[in-house]
């Protein structure tokens, strides 16, 4: 099987964080969270690396990537608890540091240069030497707070995934990637629809303003 430069680099990075976490410099939830993998597809890799070494990283099946959509949303709260807005955002393929500071730019556009405080979780795109760089640049008016690592039960947002996948994503079967927009969209615009839900969702991560 030929593989691909890019396939090699991915192998070379996930063997440095397998080994790591071998050897007990990283554990198993810290090495999922640096390769963006489930637990489970860590244990996968681990067993692989363990039975057939080096060799046993490359994945095949990424030599040519499969259609991915992504999806940038913001739950945004009024100081006060008087008002709430949702917006979101997808695009084809992954959201890199750059795509994500465009999203925080439109916020920007959006909140019109009033102080804001923004709360997010440590997706590496969201701690890149680049993305440092620009939340510098914008403390007048932007404060970022992390979310602790491996508290997925804090943000907000992961009740918005829920909501979606059990409504307008329930027993979908698209024929390709992109036919999830709509769905999506749909289920995005119930909930800005129903300020009381951006809020239920505040609650039930404990958070408060």
């Amino acid at each position: 099987m030929a593989l691909t430069r890019e396939a090699v680099e991915r192998a070379m990075k996930v063997q440095e964080v397998i080994v790591r976490g071998l050897s007990g410099q990283l554990t198993w939830l810290q090495v999922a969270d640096i390769l963006g993998r489930s637990p489970r597809s860590i244990r996968r890799m681990r067993w692989r690396f363990e039975q057939r070494g080096y060799d046993g990283l490359y994945d095949g099946r990424r030599v040519k990537p499969s259609p991915k959509l992504s999806i940038a949303v913001a739950l945004g709260f009024r100081w006060d608890g008087q008002q709430t807005r949702f917006y979101f955002q997808t695009q084809p393929g992954s959201y890199t540091d750059v795509a994500l500071i465009a999203f925080v730019r439109t916020l920007k556009r959006h909140f019109r240069g009033r102080p804001v405080l923004l709360v997010w979780d440590g997706l590496g795109a969201h701690r890149s030497g680049r993305m440092k760089r620009y939340l510098a640049r914008q403390r007048p008016w932007l404060t970022v707070e992390p979310l602790p690592a491996y508290a997925p039960e804090l943000n907000p947002v992961e009740c918005v995934w829920g909501s979606v996948k059990q409504g307008e994503l329930a027993n979908l079967c698209p024929p390709d990637v992109l036919s999830l927009r709509r769905p999506l969209h749909a289920g995005f615009a119930r909930i800005r629809g129903h300020p009381a839900l951006a809020f239920a969702f505040l609650r039930h991560a404990g958070l408060m303003l």
